[in-house]
């Protein structure tokens, strides 16, 4: 098995399962696999928002103290093997391919005995979790698929730290029409044993079943005291936080970022303070200055701007358009956009609207995707807009549109599945 029929392969599982929300194949999956997910300690995360930008923080600081740290994603941006990480280094091809003939091989093999095979993320979790295992992994951080309480990840035994990070709408559908119901679900991941540490700027309706499900669990919540965090003197579009006394000039721009890497040293805090491992401020520091992440408003270019977001809700598209501003690039920039047909695109428009004097619309590479037409129709309500036939051709309009009436750059947001089109052609526009 190659890399690329390994990925074919995992493709071609259901993504949603027959028997509905349970945990009991993935359960049955790494029961043949010898319960890798019993051999390393996990730091464990959920919320709607900066899960994959809090998980690359927290990973960067336990590798920088010295332990071997296994780091697990989802979704990814540019390479399918972004999901399987070990001191910053992605899996191998080869590791890919034949850890997943052994995952696969067990699904058959519960098929076989009467039992209902797994679906993608849970193949794909336990991939992650069998790696770990084999490369005898000090801890994994990961990063929950989606909600909490029936994802794939939540076989783990009671993680160390339990992180939540901010609340938002989104997957309404599965996990409910409130944010107190979404807390509700995301909260699933909170063990007696574990130590939880929150986001500090949470919706008051979610903190109700968040210090609920803390307290069923004998534990109580740590939220980073916003009083502690500053964000220092730096350039637009640069993020230097210091929080309580940990300083580091981030990669990852916006106020909400500086709230992640508060929760990152809050982690790395209960490690040491509640179960004696070592970590030195330095790693704490150095942890929080190396980590990175694709299309977290990553600066692409400074100027003319260049950027790349992967917001994919209103609570992204918010924080996006509120580093903007603080940025001092408000309403002179020009977007490419593109949404997918399951998100509140009204809400997102209205964010992002005041940010861009005009957007060039595309249809992102998913089936969920809307078209850039439809796309147009709906954003041609809050800004002006106009359809663009690909990704490239809607940069090449947008780079040309914001040169020839002097606006300061260009901006791509609006989805992950955008982000991966947009991100190896906005490295050639940078390097003009």
């Amino acid at each position: 098995m190659t890399e690329q029929q390994a990925i074919e392969a995992l493709h071609a599982l259901p993504r949603l399962p027959r028997s509905g929300a349970s945990l009991e194949r993935m359960q049955a999956l790494l029961d043949h696999l010898g319960n890798p997910e019993k051999q390393f300690k996990c730091i464990h995360i959920a919320g709607t928002n900066g899960k994959g930008t809090l998980a690359a923080m927290t990973s960067s600081i336990l590798t920088h103290a010295g332990y071997k740290t296994g780091l697990t994603i989802s979704p990814y941006v540019l390479n399918f093997r972004e999901r399987f990480q070990i001191n910053g280094q992605m899996m191998s091809p080869r590791t890919l391919a034949s850890l997943t003939r052994k995952v696969l091989d067990a699904a058959d093999a519960i098929i076989a005995e009467g039992g209902e095979g797994p679906v993608e993320f849970e193949a794909v979790t336990a991939i992650a979790f069998l790696w770990f295992a084999r490369q005898k992994c000090d801890f994994a951080v990961v990063e929950t698929g989606l909600g909490g309480r029936y994802d794939a990840t939540n076989v783990i035994p009671a993680p160390l730290v339990a992180a939540i990070t901010r609340i938002g709408m989104d997957h309404t559908e599965i996990l409910g029409d409130t944010l107190a119901e979404i807390a509700a679900e995301k909260a699933g991941i909170i063990k007696e044993g574990s130590v939880v540490v929150c986001y500090p700027e949470q919706p008051e309706e979610a903190m109700g079943p968040l210090l609920t499900a803390a307290a069923n669990a004998h534990t109580s919540l740590v939220v980073p005291d916003t009083a502690d965090l500053q964000q220092l003197k730096c350039r637009p579009l640069e993020n230097y936080v210091d929080y309580g006394g940990y300083r580091a000039l981030l990669q990852f721009p916006g106020k909400h970022q500086a709230n992640h890497a508060a929760m990152a040293v809050e982690i790395a805090l209960a490690l040491w303070r509640e179960y004696h491992y070592e970590i030195p401020d330095e790693a704490i520091e150095a942890g929080l200055r190396d980590a990175k992440m694709p299309a977290r408003i990553e600066v692409m270019r400074r100027h003319p701007l260049l950027l790349l977001d992967g917001c994919h809700n209103a609570d992204g598209t918010a924080a996006l358009a509120a580093t903007l501003k603080e940025a001092g690039y408000d309403g002179n920039l020009v977007a490419v956009l593109g949404l997918l047909k399951d998100k509140d695109h009204s809400k997102m428009l209205e964010n992002l609207a005041p940010c861009f004097e005009k957007v060039f619309t595309v249809t992102p590479d998913s089936p969920r995707a809307m078209t850039a037409e439809e796309l147009e129709e709906e954003a041609k309500y809050h800004m002006d807009a106009e359809a663009a036939p690909s990704v490239a051709k809607a940069i090449r309009l947008a780079v040309d549109y914001a040169d020839e009436n002097n606006l300061a750059g260009v901006v791509v947001c609006g989805s992950l599945y955008l982000a991966a089109q947009a991100r190896p052609l906005l490295l050639k526009e940078a390097e003009k």
